[in-house]
């Protein structure tokens, strides 16, 4: 990947519903030579797909949670269950193994208190090898960033 590829990939986190002429000609390329270094950046699995950026509160899912899980067992089938049950829940929208005192850091999205009370009893107290959790409320994000690219 060379500074085009980098300012190429800039415009597409700014705005990925760009055109490619603008795109082009925000990088300094015509769209033939942009859409050509797009396609190999996404064949190469740099540019993993596009989305759109949803305003969870405007979707009444106004509280994040954070919680840091420890299971009994840190066996690969353990492991593996854990993950295979996370991704049936989808008010976890993330789920990061991280390393110190839990062993993951999820981060759930629900309407309220009460919501994510409901979550705790119907599914996540439910896995089976799961020794402790500790839930913090997000009162506020101070910052979401695309990825530093460098250019």
């Amino acid at each position: 990947m060379d500074t085009l590829d980098k300012k190429i990939l800039a415009e597409l986190q700014s705005n990925a519903r760009a055109s490619l002429q603008d795109i082009g000609a925000a990088v300094g390329l015509s769209a033939s030579p942009c859409w050509t270094r797009i396609k190999k950046m996404e064949e190469a699995g740099v540019i993993e797909g596009y989305t759109v950026r949803l305003n969870p509160q405007a979707l009444g899912l106004a509280d994040s949670v954070l919680v840091m899980v420890t299971l009994d067992s840190h066996s690969d089938n353990t492991l593996e269950k854990f993950g295979e049950v996370l991704a049936t829940i989808p008010e976890v929208v993330e789920a990061h193994l991280v390393s110190g005192d839990y062993d993951y850091l999820l981060r759930i999205v629900v309407k309220d208190t009460r919501d994510y009370e409901r979550l705790l009893r119907e599914k996540l107290y439910k896995i089976k090898g799961i020794r402790h959790s500790q839930s913090s409320f997000v009162l506020r994000t101070l910052k979401r960033a695309d990825l530093p690219l460098g250019v």
